[in-house]
């Protein structure tokens, strides 16, 4: 069963390629994306078996996080075999027409789609850490044309920074395992080992000061990934440049890997009784993140890198709640659902108002609940599910990681992280509320849309609200399940 998901969408990539009608290879996207996300339906309700010592099987933090992937590539698939199929009469640069896919074949875009899938679900479920590094890496190069698709000079700029930047960051991971093996390896001279399952295992043996050195090699590689502080800077100018759908899974779908690399490590470094260490690193890292995107987001012109930075501040949540252990750990799990659904929601509806605006300047586009009446509400329940308040499930996320971070001893780190999500609240809400309610820079009548543009948002914004109220019964086992695994507790 695992295998079959790492296997379904590559051959499907592979066939995107060879077929030659754009109907069909839309049609393959979807079926692809529903028959993944079926069969990772299957693996929750029936967990597969996972030998001992397989370097591949789903476990509890592995299922979690591709549950999240296959969701939302489902809901990014729907999307954009509408989107192709509108623009593919007229393919203009996104820059004069707002078109979504330009200057490009809809061959290249659906394979590296398809391929990204499978990397990703090998990613979710790699338990030797030296398949998780490839995995990591391989994603990186199934993205990379995704992000070029529009072939503008800001386009290729964007590409090679992500490229560049990741490169470096994947290659400092690399390392990290290097000396993972050193850690591991025994005083009699016997191999190291990179299976995440023995190095938990041998945690008491492993070497202090190779660990430590492992460790912050790890994080500062995963974290170039995940769009950590100071390596974030590739993550601003891709997601903005790549098409909405593509945007979309980058932020709900991408940097979750590289941050699910991040607990792998953490797990072991909690094993060997050094979770103070790796904790207080990911607190530090998650504080300045949470700090600098808050920063850039209380002045953004560009909503689409708004989001991007958005994104960043999230990341750095996650990140503040690993770091604090406990229960913090299970409302980072849980952000990470609510955060994917609503951020790859919300890149869905700038794709709308990319395409009836032509602008992604925030300060052209307004009244938007006129012109898009239904993208125009969504935006609106959007600002409030993002920003962590009720009823979304954002806000119970948010408050399980604020709760520990106000606990006895470090009341500065709650401080810290709640003034830095005022500030970003406070900027995203001018922004999204002149988008949705100011004045419109012309008098176009409302636009009718189509409802594969509208209904797949919608049904990610819907996951963050029910999460608000219940967490079904085989999530929150999930839940709690893979924060034990990873070093935490539950709520």
């Amino acid at each position: 069963m695992t295998w079959t998901l790492v296997i379904l969408p590559l051959l499907a990539a592979v066939a995107a390629v060879l077929i030659r009608s754009d109907r069909r290879r839309r049609a393959l996207l979807v079926g692809t994306a529903a028959g993944h996300f079926a069969l990772m339906a299957v693996c929750w309700i029936v967990p597969p078996d996972v030998a001992p010592g397989a370097w591949v099987g789903l476990d509890a933090a592995g299922r979690l996080f591709l549950g999240i992937a296959s969701l939302l590539f489902l809901a990014t698939a729907v999307y954009a075999a509408h989107s192709l199929g509108r623009e593919a009469h007229g393919r203009q640069t996104e820059a004069d027409t707002g078109s979504v896919f330009v200057n490009a074949p809809e061959a290249v875009f659906t394979a590296c789609l398809l391929a990204f899938l499978s990397t990703m679900s090998l990613v979710a479920a790699s338990r030797h850490l030296g398949v998780l590094w490839v995995a990591v890496e391989a994603t990186t190069l199934a993205t990379a044309p995704l992000i070029y698709f529009h072939r503008q000079p800001s386009s290729l700029e964007a590409t090679w920074k992500y490229l560049l930047v990741c490169s470096v960051g994947i290659a400092l991971a690399l390392l990290g395992n290097f000396l993972l093996v050193v850690a591991s390896a025994a005083a009699d001279g016997s191999d190291g080992t990179l299976l995440v399952t023995e190095l938990v295992a041998r945690g008491a043996d492993l070497r202090a000061p190779w660990l430590k050195a492992a460790f912050a090699l790890l994080l500062v590689g995963y974290g170039t990934k995940m769009g950590l502080v100071p390596m974030h800077t590739w993550l601003p100018d891709a997601h903005s440049e790549a098409p909405s759908p593509v945007s979309a899974l980058l932020s709900g779908a991408l940097l979750n890997c590289a941050f699910l690399g991040i607990l792998r490590a953490h797990s072991i470094c909690a094993a060997a009784g050094l979770g103070d260490f790796s904790g207080g690193l990911l607190v530090a890292f998650g504080l300045a993140t949470v700090a600098v995107a808050a920063a850039f987001l209380a002045n953004a012109a560009d909503y689409k890198r708004m989001l991007a930075y958005s994104s960043i501040e999230h990341m750095g949540l996650l990140a503040l709640g690993a770091g604090l252990g406990g229960a913090a750990l299970y409302g980072a799990l849980l952000h990470a659902v609510n955060h994917s659904a609503v951020k790859a929601g919300l890149f869905l509806l700038a794709g709308n108002f990319l395409a009836a605006y032509r602008t992604k300047t925030i300060a052209r586009v307004g009244g938007g609940i006129r012109r898009l009446p239904a993208s125009g509400l969504l935006w609106l329940a959007g600002l409030f599910a993002i920003a962590g308040s009720p009823p979304f499930g954002t806000f119970a996320s948010e408050f399980t990681i604020l709760k520990e971070a106000f606990a006895p001893g470090r009341t500065a780190v709650g401080v810290v992280a709640l003034a830095a999500l005022a500030i970003a609240f406070a900027g995203m809400s001018k922004a999204f509320l002149g988008m949705a309610l100011g004045r419109s820079p012309d008098d176009a009548p409302a636009e009718r849309e189509a409802a594969a543009s509208v209904w797949p948002a919608l049904a990610l914004l819907a996951v963050s609200l029910v999460l608000g109220f219940w967490i079904p019964s085989g999530l929150q086992a999930g839940l709690e399940h893979a924060a034990r695994l990873l070093g935490g507790g539950a709520p």
